[in-house]
């Protein structure tokens, strides 16, 4: 019965209660959208924050001068594969071209474009053994070009002497070191030194937050004792940054929101609250006490914060896909709980809202209204 008179209190003003019914939703829709987004920003983020490159990179421990690629391949075991965007190692020697000294450096072309996706090739990445990138630097000093051949010469780990012939494929602008190397496949700079399976280091491209990536720094350190993690911190500390800031501004504007729907809802029910000021007074003149009087127009409240909920967390998990897919190109992961988090949060907003048009209802005095005073 009492459920019943709710409903037929609600559909009687249903013109001014509408309102009310989409502020909440309006809030709701805010809250659960905002609240997913900002439970889904470290993923989406940190796989934005993956095109500016590594934020882990890999080194020998101890004593040892180069890193075994095996230690490597283990201590990504380690990582998540969800979380691990790609690992590439790097090898660094002393060649000349035309007996000028230049940094070769042996990599994974493949890992390469995953972990270091800021690179800029001009040309061809290379397909065969034969096949390199050079600097910008370089190929502005030197004048060479996509197609051009040169012979690269060098002394071998044992001693001996090496000279091959190789192809330009590319030229690569990367605003970093790696504008003054010459780049080629890890094999081939392995054939030419003589000795294979180690490297100077390994770049590890991982989606997480600083505090994640400093368990598994913690993790590779006790599973894999050659391996010495570090990261790097002007990566690290910037997405902390960033994710920290995007965070607060979702917080403030959901609060924001969450108190302009408190305002419109108390606005509305403090207008039915005059209109049915006679009702009111009716009631209390044939016996109604306070209790029943505020009962009734919280119920009204928690069921407008109901309806409102719901379809606020319809909407909110709309709303979150559509920014996440449009603004990161990908879909979010819905955190099931906060949907009866959304349903909850606006009852309680709204019972909140109510609170002052409740009081003002039991403060009616029956003589007077019913005199029309």
């Amino acid at each position: 019965m009492f459920f019943k008179m709710l409903v037929s209190s609600l559909v009687r003003r249903r013109s001014r209660l509408l309102a009310a019914l989409c502020a909440v939703a309006i809030g709701g829709t805010v809250l659960l959208g905002m609240a997913s987004i900002s439970y889904d920003i470290p993923r989406q983020m940190g796989r934005e924050f993956r095109s500016y490159g590594a934020n882990m990179v890999l080194v020998a421990s101890g004593e040892e001068a180069l890193l075994g690629l095996e230690d490597a391949e283990k201590a990504a075991s380690v990582i998540p594969p969800a979380s691990l965007v790609g690992m590439t190692p790097y090898r660094y020697e002393m060649v000349r071209v035309n007996m000028q000294g230049y940094t070769a450096v042996g990599t994974v072309f493949e890992s390469a474009r995953k972990t270091s996706p800021y690179w800029s090739v001009t040309g061809e990445w290379p397909a065969g053994s034969d096949d390199i990138l050079i600097g910008s630097d370089i190929a502005e000093f030197t004048g060479l070009a996509r197609g051009s051949s040169i012979t690269i010469t060098g002394r071998a780990s044992d001693g001996s002497r090496f000279s091959r012939d190789v192809t330009v494929s590319g030229v690569i602008r990367s605003g970093s070191v790696e504008d003054g190397f010459i780049i080629m496949s890890l094999p081939a700079l392995e054939a030419l030194m003589g000795n294979s399976g180690v490297a100077d280091m390994a770049e590890l491209s991982i989606a997480g937050t600083e505090t994640e990536l400093g368990e598994i720094a913690s993790s590779i350190r006790a599973g894999v004792p050659n391996v010495s993690p570090r990261l790097v911190k002007r990566v690290t500390q910037s997405e902390a940054a960033v994710l920290s800031k995007l965070q607060a501004l979702v917080v403030i504007v959901s609060a924001v929101v969450l108190v302009l729907t408190m305002i419109c809802v108390a606005t509305t029910m403090m207008t039915v609250v005059m209109e049915r000021r006679r009702e009111i007074g009716l009631k209390k003149a044939i016996g109604a006490e306070n209790r029943s009087i505020a009962k009734e127009f919280l119920g009204e409240g928690v069921l407008l914060g109901f309806l409102g909920g719901v379809l606020g967390a319809v909407f909110g998990y709309v709303f979150a896909q559509t920014v996440c897919v449009n603004v990161f190109g990908r879909g979010i992961i819905l955190d099931w709980k906060l949907l009866p988090l959304t349903i909850a949060v606006s009852i309680a907003v709204t019972v909140c809202a109510c609170l002052l048009p409740v009081r003002r209802a039991v403060e009616v005095e029956p003589a007077l209204v019913l005199r029309g005073e």
